[in-house]
């Protein structure tokens, strides 16, 4: 069995919640930080260039939201790291692209650092008309390098001036996939287009945070769609009330996609045709994404009845194609690094919890965590 994910829980001030953050997983955030070190080195980054970098996204998390830059110093502090070593995690795709394009490598080329560097995903939303519990169940596999599994933990954030939240996150990080106390759940999936890095924009790990820290599901959206971004993505959003919607987003741009027989299912390519024919999807790192969409929206449609939490890890677990699958077992990509289906996170926020295993197609083990309470094991998947 595969260990599970760190749990961490913090409170108070946003420099106090980032020190315990720091200081309760510091050999992770080590690792996080060193993991994406090593993908400027491997692009022969130069010290002065990433100084320049990151002091750029610095003042751009600043302006967005001073406190982010005060939870990202406690972090540092706690863990005994540079302050630049979490900025450089929390906006580590937009500083990849960039010193990418400074060593005059085009982001939008299909050479082999494309499949490396796509953490690609399948998520799924079931509405309250499929579901056996009358309420949401939101799901992602999370495809990016294995050796993220020994960098990745659930975060609790317990908020003096909003809901708390539950986030599952690279350690150092301020927020990817979760929940909050509000019932308002956030996945989001790797797109491209020919938009993408032509004007500054907010890290979009630091909108998925700022969309959990949201009272109302159309303030979340708001975010989403309405925060400026340096390259496209996708985010699924849902409240446990019972309404869900997929914003497949360029940088300047959000295109709705709405539920199908109380589905949603989203990989890693465009499906609005109003997206389709306004822009150009780039995504060549992924051409499995056409199927992984089709197997897990036919996984979910066939049975004839109520879906459970269990239905939708069954159809996250799908092995049809693999290893080019929608879990997928490590194997080596185009530059010999491994890529694998990293972690696969299920959500009921009704019920406030989520289910997380390391390495799906490894290991079928969750941990159960929650915005109250301690984590539990939870019977391996069938």
């Amino acid at each position: 069995m595969i260990a599970p994910f760190p749990f961490v829980s913090v409170s108070g001030s946003p420099y106090e919640r980032g020190r315990q953050h720091g200081a309760a997983v510091t050999d992770r955030v080590h690792r996080s930080a060193r993991f994406y070190a090593g993908q400027l080195d491997r692009l022969g980054s130069k010290p002065g260039e990433r100084e320049a970098l990151i002091a750029e996204f610095s003042r751009g998390i600043a302006a967005f939201d001073e406190a982010y830059l005060e939870e990202m110093r406690g972090i540092a502090d706690g863990a005994g790291l540079d302050l630049s070593a979490i900025i450089m995690i929390n906006a580590r795709t937009e500083i990849v692209a960039k010193a990418r394009l400074l060593a005059s490598r085009p982001i939008d080329e299909d050479d082999d650092e494309e499949e490396k560097m796509a953490d690609g995903c399948t998520g799924a939303i079931i509405l309250p008309e499929r579901s056996w519990s009358g309420g949401i169940i939101q799901g992602q596999n999370w495809d990016w390098q294995p050796e993220c599994a020994e960098t990745a933990i659930v975060l609790r954030v317990h908020r003096q001036d909003g809901p708390d939240l539950l986030t599952f996150v690279e350690a150092g990080g301020l927020g990817r996939h979760g929940m909050n106390e509000a019932g308002i759940c956030v996945t989001g999936n790797y797109l491209r287009s020919d938009r993408d890095y032509r004007q500054e924009g907010v890290p979009l790990a630091l909108v998925r945070r700022k969309a959990l820290e949201q009272e109302h599901l159309a303030l979340a959206m708001k975010v989403v769609a309405t925060t400026p971004k340096a390259c496209s993505t996708n985010m699924m959003l849902s409240q446990d009330r019972g309404f869900a919607i997929d914003l497949e987003c360029a940088p300047d741009e959000a295109f709705p996609v709405y539920p199908e027989n109380g589905l949603i299912v989203h990989a890693n390519h465009w499906i609005s045709p109003v997206a389709l024919a306004k822009l150009r999807d780039t995504g060549f790192g992924s051409p499995d994404s056409h199927y992984r969409d089709w197997r897990v929206r036919r996984l979910l449609t066939e049975p004839q009845r109520f879906l459970t939490r269990e239905d939708l890890k069954a159809a996250l677990f799908d092995d049809f194609l693999s290893p080019y699958a929608v879990c997928r077992p490590p194997r080596a990509g185009a530059t010999g690094d491994l890529t694998a289906s990293v972690a696969m996170i299920v959500m009921e926020p009704g019920l406030g919890i989520m289910e997380v295993a390391p390495l799906p197609a490894l290991n079928r083990h969750f941990t159960r965590y929650g915005l109250s309470g301690d984590p539990v094991a939870v019977a391996a998947a069938a």
